[in-house]
C-alpha cells in the first residue's frame, strides 16, 4: 500500500459500546474494533456508566482497529490525518480538575432519578415545564444534562466540595474524552461542541453560548462548563500516552447529529437512528422552529467556526433496541438480538398484542415520566413469537408518533418530497439490518424507508466532520449524492390503509394504559 494513503479515524462512543473506525478517502471502512462496557442499575430507573471504563474502551478500540488495518497492509501511521468523535448525548460526568478522577459514575441519558427535581422546578418556575423552551428548545425533563448536574451537586458530597473549591469540571462524554485525550490534568482541553451543548438545557440556541439567565436560575456556576466549539474544526491534538499522539481531533458531534451528517441530510430531510433508543431528526435549515407537538428544537450541525448553524426538530424515543436486549437478557426469550426477526417471522401478526416499552417513562411526543411498560391484548393464544413481533412493532409505532408530530410542526414547506409526493425516511443504526423491522416501519408510516448500504452513519458523520476540517473532503462532496456510491435499499409500504389506521388506534389505546404507573407498589 502507498504511503500517500489518507485516513480519518472516528471514535463512536455509544450507550452500550465504543467503536473506533478508520475510513479511507472514499469513506470506506478499512479497519474497526468495538468494545462493550458495563451498564449499572443501582436502583429502579437509575442507569450509570464508569467513566474510566469508557476511557479504557476508547484506548483498546483505537489500538485494535489500527492493528487490524495495518495487518491488512494499510499505512495508518503515515496516513492518519485526523479523528472525529461522536458520543451518547446528555450522559453527565463531573470530575476533579486536579486529580482527573470522576467524582461519581456517569449518569446516563435515560436515567430518571431527577424526576423530583423536575417536578420541583415545574412548580417554582413561572413557565412550568416549558420555562426554558424559548432559549434552549427543550422542556424540563429527566433526559437532559442540566438536571443530572443539579442532582450531583445536591446529592454527592464530593461534587459539592469540588464545586465550592473550584476543582470541578462538568461535561458530557465528548468533553470527558477530549479532556483526557488532550492531556487530562496536564492542560487537557475542556470543550464541548454545539450539538452536545444543545442537549444540556444550558445553551441558548440562537447565540450558541451558555445562557447566563438559565445558569443563574439553576445556580450552576459557569466556571465548571466547557468552552463551546463548532462540529468541524481542529480542537486540539492527542497527547502522549495514547496510541496516536499528535493526531488532531478535528470533529465532534452528538451521535444523532453525526448520523445526520453521515446520512447527508439537507434541509427538509429526516433520518431515524435505531440503537438503544430511536432518534428522528428533521433538518430545518438555518431556521430554529419551535415545536407545538411534543418535539425538541436542537442544533443539527455547524460545520466550521464561520459556518451557519443548521437546526433540527427531534423526536427522542428512550427504548428501541433496548427492548430487544430486555427480551434477551432479562426474559431469555432470545439468545442474541439477531434472533428476534426469525422468531417474529413465525407469525403473520402480533395476534392483537401491543407492547409499549415505557421502562423509564415515555419521551417524545408524550413526555410522561410517570409511564411504565405494558404488554396488553394477551390471550391464551399468545406465544413468544407474538411478543417478539409486538416488540419490533413498538419501535415502528414510536417512530410514527414522532414523524406525525414532525409533519404537523414542519408542514409541507419544511419537508422534501420525491416526485411521487412521498416523504422518504432515511434510516441507520444496528437494528436496521432487521428487514422485518424496516418493512413494518414503511407499512405503519405509509411511505418509503431508505436504508443505506453502510448503516453505521453515526461514525461516518464524525469522520466527515473531521475530514472536512483538515481538507480531506469538501462540504459539497459530503452532501452530494454522488459521494455515496453504494446503492440503498428502499422498503415500500404494502399494508392496506384501513388496517394501518386500526393498528394505530390500538397502539394509541395501549400507550394511554402506560400513564400514572410510576408509583405501583413494589
Amino acid at each position: 500500500m502507498s504511503a500517500e494513503e489518507v485516513f480519518i479515524g472516528s471514535i463512536d462512543q455509544g450507550t452500550t459500546s465504543t467503536r473506533f473506525i478508520i475510513y479511507d478517502k472514499q469513506a470506506s471502512s478499512i479497519g474497526s474494533h468495538q468494545v462493550e462496557f458495563t451498564q449499572f442499575y443501582p436502583e429502579a430507573g437509575w442507569v450509570e456508566h464508569d467513566p474510566m471504563e469508557i476511557l479504557e474502551s476508547v484506548r483498546v478500540c483505537i489500538t485494535k482497529a489500527i492493528d487490524k488495518a495495518t495487518a491488512d497492509g494499510h499505512n495508518v501511521d503515515g496516513g492518519l490525518k485526523a479523528i472525529g468523535l461522536t458520543n451518547q448525548r446528555e450522559t453527565t460526568v463531573v470530575w476533579s480538575k486536579s486529580s482527573g478522577c470522576p467524582l461519581y459514575n456517569a449518569i446516563v441519558w435515560m436515567d430518571v432519578r431527577t424526576t423530583s427535581i423536575c417536578r420541583k422546578l415545574e412548580k417554582e418556575l413561572s413557565g412550568g415545564r416549558t420555562h426554558f423552551v424559548d432559549t434552549c428548545g427543550l422542556p424540563i425533563s429527566t433526559y437532559f444534562s442540566a438536571l443530572k448536574l443539579l442532582w450531583l451537586m445536591e446529592n454527592v458530597d464530593a461534587v459539592k466540595e469540588a464545586v465550592e473549591k473550584k476543582d470541578a469540571l462538568f461535561g458530557t462524554i465528548d468533553t470527558w474524552l477530549i479532556w483526557n485525550l488532550t492531556g487530562g490534568v496536564n492542560n487537557g482541553l475542556h470543550v464541548t461542541d454545539v450539538t452536545n451543548a444543545s442537549r444540556t438545557m444550558l445553551m441558548n440556541l440562537k447565540t450558541l453560548n451558555w445562557d447566563k439567565p438559565t445558569l443563574e436560575t439553576l445556580s450552576i456556576p459557569i466556571e465548571i462548563l466547557p468552552k463551546i466549539v463548532s462540529n468541524s474544526e481542529i480542537i486540539g491534538k492527542i497527547s502522549n500516552g495514547w496510541p496516536i499522539p499528535g493526531i488532531p481531533i478535528a470533529g465532534c458531534l452528538g451521535d444523532q447529529h453525526a448520523a445526520m451528517v453521515g446520512q447527508a441530510c439537507r434541509k427538509g430531510e429526516a433520518k431515524s437512528t435505531y440503537g438503544t433508543g430511536a432518534f428522528i431528526l428533521l433538518n430545518t435549515g438555518e431556521e430554529f422552529i419551535q415545536s407545538n407537538h411534543g418535539l425538541l428544537s436542537t442544533v443539527a450541525f455547524k460545520l466550521g467556526t464561520d459556518a451557519p448553524a443548521n437546526y433540527a426538530l427531534e423526536g427522542s424515543i428512550a427504548i428501541a433496541g433496548a427492548a430487544v436486549q430486555w427480551l434477551r437478557d432479562s426474559l431469555g426469550i432470545i439468545k442474541s438480538a439477531s434472533e428476534i426477526e426469525e422468531l417474529a417471522l413465525q407469525v403473520d401478526s402480533t395476534g392483537g398484542v401491543y407492547f409499549v416499552p415505557a421502562f423509564n417513562g415515555l419521551f417524545a411526543p408524550w413526555w410522561r415520566d410517570d409511564a411504565r411498560g405494558v404488554c396488553i391484548g394477551i390471550t391464551r393464544f399468545t406465544n413468544k413469537c407474538h411478543i417478539a413481533r409486538a416488540v419490533i412493532e413498538s419501535m415502528c409505532f414510536q417512530v410514527k408518533d414522532v414523524l406525525d408530530s414532525m409533519h404537523k410542526d414542519a408542514g409541507e414547506k419544511g419537508e422534501v418530497q420525491n416526485e411521487k409526493g412521498e416523504f422518504l425516511l432515511r434510516v441507520d443504526g444496528g437494528a436496521t439490518v432487521n428487514n422485518l423491522l424496516m418493512q413494518i416501519q414503511a407499512d405503519l408510516l405509509g411511505s418509503p424507508v431508505v436504508r443505506p448500504a453502510d448503516i453505521e452513519t453515526t461514525a461516518l458523520g464524525a469522520a466527515y466532520a473531521a475530514g472536512l476540517a483538515v481538507g480531506v473532503w469538501t462540504e459539497d462532496e459530503i452532501f452530494s449524492s454522488g459521494h455515496k456510491k453504494e446503492k440503498a435499499t428502499i422498503f415500500h409500504p404494502v399494508l392496506h390503509e384501513a388496517l394501518r389506521k386500526k393498528k394505530v388506534e390500538s397502539w394509541c389505546k395501549a400507550v394511554s394504559r402506560t400513564f400514572d404507573l410510576a408509583d405501583l407498589s413494589l
